[in-house]
């Protein structure tokens, strides 16, 4: 579309830019990055981000394992499939062709918010087969009750109006927008974070994917299926993070046989931004408990 990024003028000074590559995949084309040597660890972003994301926590991995990092559909500098390809099912489905076209078997799959529900959806439909799953700030569960109906509600109202992603993106040119919902989430970035997801924001073509991936989501049928899960688990919780309450990691472990918790202090829902190398640190420590790094 039209209105999408464009690499040649916006990507010119994106995060880890010398990594960054262009993939046919799933029938449409990804902004992939890869970088480093030693077992593949893929990276997925949660709703609204892009690999920018992970620009202080991939040149750390790096040192260990060969990091796969891409664009999910519709977001960043990938292009939007058709709504099916936004759904969980459909998204999941999509990243296993990318992972296919690269020629890559990833060791342990890191996954933040709904990039954790695509890694775990990947791994119980046997398209992943990876030694350790580590979800940040997993957006694993459903919103209950309420608020829950209103939020896919309004999302699906929301994408069908061509306006919408425009008004979004407009109020976005305002810094004070940005750093509002940026701290909303119980993080604080700095100002090359809060630029960044400022550009994302007043693209009318990623906001409108990012809206169109909220209207297909649906948690309830991998609520179901998460005791299935036997890829060895790694829940890191911030407990500052307003997004998804830590007690949901909690919640999932339960569930998950083996699962394991690790809570971090202070952070908030973009813990891998504020840390990286706090969330690197405990992801090594997950890849050591799975052999997959000694």
């Amino acid at each position: 579309m039209s209105n999408r990024l464009r690499w040649d003028r916006d990507g010119r000074d994106w995060p880890n830019r010398e990594a960054s590559r262009f993939v046919h995949a799933a029938g449409f084309e990804w902004h992939v990055q890869r970088l480093g040597q030693g077992p593949v660890v893929l990276l997925a972003h949660g709703t609204g981000a892009a690999t920018h994301s992970w620009r202080g926590l991939a040149p750390i991995l790096a040192r260990d394992f060969t990091v796969i990092a891409p664009d999910l559909p519709g977001h960043g500098f990938t292009d939007t499939p058709p709504p099916p390809g936004l759904s969980l099912p459909g998204m999941a489905r999509s990243l296993a062709a990318l992972v296919r076209a690269m020629d890559v078997t990833p060791a342990i799959a890191v996954g933040h918010s709904a990039g954790a529900a695509v890694l775990a959806r990947m791994s119980l439909d046997g398209m992943l087969t990876a030694r350790a799953l580590v979800a940040i700030n997993g957006a694993m569960l459903p919103l209950t009750g309420i608020p829950g109906s209103l939020f896919s509600g309004i999302a699906r109202v929301l994408v069908t109006v061509p306006m919408v992603p425009r008004f979004f993106a407009r109020r976005a040119r305002s810094r004070a927008v940005v750093e509002r919902l940026i701290r909303d989430t119980g993080s604080h970035l700095d100002a090359a974070g809060l630029r960044q997801y400022a550009r994302l924001m007043t693209d009318p073509g990623h906001v409108s994917g990012a809206l169109a991936m909220m209207a297909s989501w649906e948690l309830k049928p991998l609520e179901r299926d998460l005791p299935e899960l036997r890829v060895p688990l790694t829940l890191i919780a911030s407990e500052g993070d307003r997004t998804v309450p830590p007690g949901d990691s909690v919640r999932v472990a339960h569930m998950v046989p083996g699962a394991v918790v690790k809570m971090v202090p202070r952070l908030g829902h973009l813990a891998h931004e504020e840390d990286p190398q706090a969330i690197a640190d405990l992801i090594r420590e997950a890849a050591v408990r799975a052999s997959v790094l000694a």
